[in-house]
């Protein structure tokens, strides 16, 4: 087990149901994976049950894993060109315990909930780490369909200040763009994202629009995330969010010229693709 880590990821991987089988999927997944990619010492805590797929994908990163009957399940469906998202099933809950005292200072702690697994207060309980935060599973909740519905956290708005870097999508507040505001201007960074137009930067009361390079898409599954972790360990390491938008911006540009996994860059990638 590592001692000295420089990205600590908390929250669900998940299983995701295709019409060809499912696959792994979700936040932590994608977004430990490029962290490691990216050369930083990475571990883990997370749930998950005996019928997650392809764990071997993240077979060099150590982790935590509490049991689970089943594990946090979603799947797209799709009606008249419009897609709905089912969450069929969560995994464990996950409590601070779980979390081994020597990780609980990590250089970055990225807290990325699926299913409203750990609570917002956890923003709090890092006060010598740099605590980033993807909330779409703060954001979530399923009707009595298990369809996805847009249900903040009750407790959410307690905690925003507490977050040193926040990454958020239009689309994941239902299309509210005061909300997103609200929720970006809380947080000490803010950074929009904006698929293939790149992002925004949300710091010290102005909005920066930072672009990227397009490219044809061929997958953009997990590039939000890729971009998230990117940025982290970036502004991290240069404590310039204009510098880290920027390399995020390659990352997820480079993530969707490939499909799955293997859309995750290296950082030999990312630099050749820059130049």
């Amino acid at each position: 087990m590592l001692k000295l880590l420089d990205y600590l990821m908390i929250g669900h991987v998940t299983k995701d149901n295709l019409p060809n089988g499912a696959i792994l999927g979700g936040t932590c997944s994608y977004s430990a994976l490029t962290a490691h990619k990216l050369g930083r010492r990475v571990a883990m805590v997370t749930s998950f049950g005996a019928d997650i797929p392809s764990m071997e994908a993240l077979a060099d990163i150590p982790m935590v894993h509490l049991p689970s009957s089943h594990s946090t399940t979603f799947e797209n469906v799709y009606q008249n060109g419009i897609r709905h998202q089912k969450w069929l099933a969560s995994s464990s809950p996950l409590t601070f315990d779980l979390i081994p005292l020597e990780w609980q200072s990590a250089s970055i702690i990225h807290l990325g909930p699926l299913a409203q697994e750990i609570p917002p207060f956890w923003c709090s309980k890092f006060p010598h780490s740099l605590v980033c935060v993807t909330m779409q599973g703060w954001l979530r909740g399923r009707d009595a369909d298990n369809t996805v519905i847009y249900q903040p956290h009750a407790d959410l708005e307690n905690w925003l200040s507490y977050i040193d870097v926040l990454v958020l999508s239009l689309a994941d507040v239902a299309g509210d763009r005061a909300t997103l505001t609200h929720f970006l201007t809380s947080a000490k960074l803010g950074i929009e994202t904006l698929g293939a137009e790149g992002c925004r930067i949300y710091y010290q009361g102005e909005i920066s629009h930072v672009p990227t390079k397009p490219e044809v898409e061929v997958d953009a599954t997990g590039a939000g995330d890729i971009f998230a972790a990117s940025f982290f360990s970036h502004y991290q390491q240069t404590h310039d969010p204009f510098k880290a938008a920027q390399f995020a911006n390659a990352c997820a540009s480079w993530s969707v010229l490939k499909v799955g996994m293997a859309s995750i860059p290296t950082l030999a990638e990312v630099e050749a693709w820059l130049r």
